[in-house]
């Protein structure tokens, strides 16, 4: 485990911390970060009750909200989709945050509940019955059906249809558990009720949840000598009201509490958790004192019921036995430092036994581990199940000056640095901790777990957690952290491998996220920049080639099957004709008519299309050099065919509306531009096509590429957005430093002449990516940036035409990489 960067506020006074205050922390799926701080207001002297989002590639755009509670943040939680943060206080308030225009520093509370004066205790999320299982042993599998399987899992509450009813539930202190549904119409509905007939404290406590659709619900009032309890609820809709059951369940004492020799030295319970939300047969203790702390892992289990035998000729089980549901412990440690925070594990991995043979087997590391922070500033990574130490920690280093630290040597012992809340991310490759100085470290997590694994394997590792990646839609940030330069190359030629081995169906859902996912991983290595620049182009070509066949409509109602689309599609594979005339004449001109004013609106990404077809025939004679960016496209048959039946689209829509044409800067006026490159493109395309034989283009025409140039003006393309992510910083395995507030000011570990070929340099005019708009050099309008590729497009549209904005709807969300949007201001911009 090493670190990949430390991310600190601007220098506090002592007086200014609160050191007894405990620090909530929570990680999405989209590789956000939620996390309070225990800061006090300057003014007031009382805690600030912020919470503080960012995205783990831009630690340092952090988004401080000030949350409104009165009392200290008790819990955060994330949603399936990673987009909605509950944050529920010691006062009973609970808050639903939710993204405003889908900026993840932006975000606004609209809902909530509340539990008068009841501090909450744990908070979830009701459960939306989606449950994957990763079967490790089945990696080298060529079906993703085989590697990741839907696991039979009902919603908390469903619908009606069996849509599943989104909600979130708490338990209090006093032992209230309260569930709130969110109905379709925007209104909550609340109910409360009793955990136990008898109320008691519960210090602290956790939610799990049952394959059938219940919630188990954990409890324990503090001490060791006291018995946890569980319990069974059941959330149902009665009348348009919510009903709540509750049902006692078998409950433990701590092994700890047992022992004469250490009954009396861990009075108090820290930790209790479930040890992943969908497994509420396996939990996990912490009992400590000042001074240490001890770990068990308890394992409800069917067990076998004696029954004498004088009642078994009237048993009514007949030959079965009956049998009963026990606690028993799995697995316990010996006495440790103290316990100040716990990080799980999130990968669904079978959670039995047999885990550790599959790991060992396997040798598949990531996701059998938990992390433990000590009292001393340590972490130690231990088998979730045997608790074993796997050998992998890491030391907060002293943060006090060297001329200070022979004053007071005893207290600043006491008072050491440590870690006051600790989250894995969903591959459990990343860990994320706030420390008692208020700092958040990120750290890595080696696939290998410390152990010595040769390359293949770590590659394969990293594919299957990309592979997962890919088919859950999660961001695949803190996968990155792992890949080396050297490994780029490998992993994107066995990823795309791997994609074509799954059936068609599954290839077109995932098509876009693929290339997205290439590109990430070309932008780590030099050698591979090139074709970052290619996928980037790719995903904006499948975009433009879907919009704008989307706009085609057929003449008649009772049309056959196949879209306009479809057909053009169809006509265009199989007339190979190098005239773009006599491959219009077997279209259907009717399903091309448009309004003049909606062709002219579309002119900007016609522009684009016409660009890069010539800047690719372009470069066809220097075809033999894979550094330059549309190297791959020239032998991409699907593609370039893409390409041509754009080029007939827009020459179809010239003759509607000539001002909607792309525009060339031609050395003669009676040169016919589309034409041209319509007979030039058709013959590349005809040299690839067929994957299977491929032939390389012939010399007429790369003579004729090399007379385009004195043609026409050759546009100079603007590859690759300009992304100032730590990703590409963190290559060196030296950890950074960084500010909250400040961006971060070293240089990537790119060459600075290489990154220029590909993307423009902070004096050039900006330009809106999507949009295909040139801003200037300092864009006077707000603009917002993708946090992942880098994205640049304006925050209000421009535009009032109803295909464009058709266009722009489709990146509303996301951008065109999947990636999240982040408002970028006016004077950064």
């Amino acid at each position: 485990m090493d670190v990949a960067y430390v991310c600190e506020w601007d220098k506090q006074p002592k007086s200014n911390y609160c050191p007894s205050v405990s620090l909530v922390c929570a990680w999405s799926c989209r590789n956000l970060v939620a996390f309070t701080t225990d800061l006090k207001n300057e003014e007031e002297q009382d805690l600030t009750y912020m919470i503080h989002i960012l995205d783990t590639d831009h630690p340092w755009d952090v988004y401080s909200i000030n949350s409104g509670h009165h009392e200290v943040i008790a819990s955060l939680e994330w949603d399936q989709s990673g987009s909605r943060l509950l944050s529920a206080d010691a006062d009973g308030q609970v808050k639903c945050w939710s993204m405003t225009d889908h900026l993840v520093n932006s975000w606004d509370s609209i809902v909530g509940s509340s539990v008068d004066g009841d501090p909450i205790v744990a908070l979830s999320w009701l459960h939306n019955g989606v449950k994957l299982a990763l079967h490790v042993e089945k990696s080298g599998a060529s079906n993703f059906g085989e590697k990741f399987s839907r696991v039979k899992f009902s919603p908390s509450l469903t619908l009606f249809g069996g849509k599943p009813m989104e909600g979130w539930i708490a338990v209090t202190i006093s032992g209230l558990v309260t569930v709130s549904l969110l109905k379709p119409s925007g209104q909550v509905l609340t109910a409360t009720e009793s955990l136990s007939r008898l109320r008691s404290r519960v210090a602290l406590a956790d939610i799990a949840f049952t394959g059938g659709g219940n919630i188990v619900v954990t409890t324990s009032d503090g001490s060791s000598s006291s018995p946890v309890q569980f319990y069974k609820v059941c959330v149902s809709v009665v009348n348009e009201k919510c009903k709540i059951d509750t049902e006692l369940l078998p409950s433990l004492f701590m092994r700890c509490t047992t022992d004469t020799a250490r009954k009396e030295k861990y009075p108090a319970v820290t930790h209790l958790k479930f040890l992943t939300r969908e497994t509420s047969e396996q939990v996990l203790l912490c009992a400590s004192s000042l001074s240490g702390s001890i770990v068990e892992c308890w394992s409800l289990r069917k067990e076998g019921l004696p029954v004498n035998n004088i009642f078994q000729p009237i048993s009514p089980m007949g030959d079965k036995q009956p049998s009963i549901l026990k606690w028993r412990i799995l697995s316990a440690t010996n006495d440790l430092d103290r316990v100040t925070a716990v990080g799980l594990p999130k990968l669904p991995i079978s959670l039995t036994s047999s885990d550790l043979k599959v790991a060992t087997d396997t040798k598949f590391f990531p996701g059998m581990g938990l992390a433990l922070a000590f009292h001393d500033g340590t972490i130690h990574i231990v088998h979730r199940l045997s608790l074993q130490t796997l050998g992998v920690f890491y030391s907060i280093p002293s943060q006090r000056p060297a001329d200070d630290q022979s004053i007071k040597r005893q207290r600043t012992t006491a008072s050491s640095v440590h870690f006051k809340a600790l989250q894995l991310s969903l591959t459990s490759l990343a860990l994320v901790g706030i420390d008692s100085q208020g700092k958040l470290s990120m750290l890595r997590i080696s696939p290998s777990m410390g152990h010595t694994l040769d390359i293949n394997t770590s590659l394969r590792h990293l594919l299957f957690l990309l592979e997962y990646c890919m088919v859950t839609g999660f961001d695949w940030w803190d996968i990155l952290l792992h890949v080396q330069p050297n490994m780029v190359q490998n992993l994107v030629e066995k990823l795309h491998e791997e994609y074509t081995r799954q059936a068609q169906a599954l290839q077109q859902v995932l098509s876009t996220r693929i290339v997205a996912m290439k590109a990430s991983l070309c932008k780590l290595s030099t050698n591979t920049l090139a074709r970052a620049c290619d996928f980037h182009a790719k995903l904006l070509l499948i975009a433009i080639g879907s919009t704008l066949k989307s706009l085609l409509r057929p003449h008649l109602l009772n049309t056959p099957d196949k879209s306009p689309g479809e057909r053009l599609t169809e006509i265009c594979c199989k007339n190979t004709d190098t005239d773009i005339d006599k491959v219009m004449i077997n279209l259907k001109t009717e399903e091309f008519v448009l309004d003049a004013w909606v062709l002219q609106s579309l002119q900007q990404l016609i522009q684009w299309v016409g660009d890069f077809v010539l800047y690719l025939l372009a470069s066809l004679p220097n075809q033999g050099s894979p550094v330059r960016p549309g190297f791959s496209f020239l032998r991409d048959g699907t593609s370039l065919g893409m390409l041509r039946e754009l080029m007939v689209v827009i020459r179809i829509w010239g003759l509607l509306k000539p001002g909607c044409l792309p525009i060339y800067t031609a050395t003669s006026d009676t040169q016919d531009s589309m034409s041209l490159l319509f007979r030039l493109l058709t013959k590349l395309w005809l040299c690839c096509r067929d994957e299977n034989h491929m032939t390389e283009p012939d010399d007429n025409l790369i003579d004729e590429c090399c007379l385009l140039p004195s043609q026409l003006l050759v546009p100079s393309m603007d590859w690759l957005p300009v992304n100032d992510g730590i990703i590409g910083k963190l290559q060196s395995k030296q950890p950074l430093k960084l500010q909250f507030g400040k961006p971060v000011s070293v240089p990537s570990h790119f060459a600075t002449t290489q990154l220029d070929i590909f993307a423009r340099s902070p004096g050039y005019q900006k330009m809106d990516n999507l949009r295909r708009l040139n801003l200037g050099v300092c864009p006077t309008e707000e603009t917002k940036s993708c946090t992942r590729c880098g994205c640049n497009t304006m925050l209000k549209s421009p535009n009032k035409s109803t295909a464009v904005k058709q266009w722009e709807q489709r990146w509303i969300k996301n951008c065109l990489c999947g990636g999240l949007w982040r408002k970028f201001p006016i004077s950064l911009a």
